[in-house]
């Protein structure tokens, strides 16, 4: 039975003193949905935020991690740094990567690779563009996504998988995107995955909703059939926000 998931992606925000306050409010709050709760903070407090979480039932994720073992790629961090301060999930091909870092498919493929060869649990992010989804692409593109950078798993990969579907379009343009809209893509999503590995690895898995969720939305995307929590922005900064989304389960 596939999990239900709430992870706060902070982005480049909080210093460590701002960090730990957020820590301390999260703690506070009250927790009485079954969901997973996952926060990224930056590198640099993930293993503050860890020591202080260790006994909670809040995870500590990375938002990233290079492809590579060791080596001369000045201001990157291996899967086994992540893994020696505590860190045992990453988020990978978030939309912010792929436009401002150039990151690729192939790229991505080999970061999945790495993070899996640690035994890290991935969340692997992918959606269209507003010019994808007014063309009518947004299917062939998603599909392309995901095929190109974890086709190269085998079936049993998929328990260290956790899918994150993010309408580019919708975050930052104006546009909205709907709960039917999010339901129609992770339904794809999910036949996707069961055309290639079948429907007993498809629906063993979790795929999150990345379009700009809020404590006013939270309840209808999360009753979508498809939809098994979110990957939660801005919201993901305030501790009672967030926490209203991980409840809305």
């Amino acid at each position: 039975m596939r999990k239900n998931i709430v992870a706060g992606n902070w982005k480049m925000n909080n210093d460590l003193a701002q960090t730990e306050a957020l820590i301390t409010d999260l703690k506070a709050q009250k927790k009485t949905s079954n969901a997973e709760v996952m926060i990224a903070p930056t590198f640099t407090n993930l293993h503050r935020a860890y020591e202080t979480l260790r006994e909670s039932n809040i995870e500590v994720v990375a938002q990233n991690m290079h492809f590579a073992e060791n080596g001369a790629y000045t201001g990157e961090i291996s899967a086994a740094m992540l893994k020696s301060v505590g860190v045992n999930t990453v988020i990978l091909g978030h939309s912010e990567r792929r436009e401002y870092f150039n990151e690729t498919d192939d790229l991505l493929a080999k970061k999945v690779k790495a993070a899996l060869a640690h035994k890290m649990r991935v969340i692997f992010c992918f959606g269209e563009e507003l010019a994808d989804r007014k063309a009518g692409k947004e299917e062939e593109v998603v599909g392309s996504q995901i095929k190109n950078a974890l086709f190269q798993l085998q079936a049993w990969d998929y328990k260290n998988i956790v899918l994150a579907y993010e309408p580019v379009w919708a975050i930052g343009t104006g546009e909205t995107a709907s709960p039917e809209q999010a339901q129609d893509m992770h339904a794809f999503i999910r036949k996707t995955l069961a055309d290639h590995y079948g429907y007993e690895i498809a629906n063993s898995v979790s795929i999150l909703y990345g379009g700009s969720v809020k404590p006013a939305n939270a309840v209808e995307i999360f009753s979508k059939p498809d939809v098994d929590g979110g990957l939660i922005g801005g919201a993901s900064l305030n501790a009672e926000d967030f926490f209203a989304i991980v409840n809305a389960f």
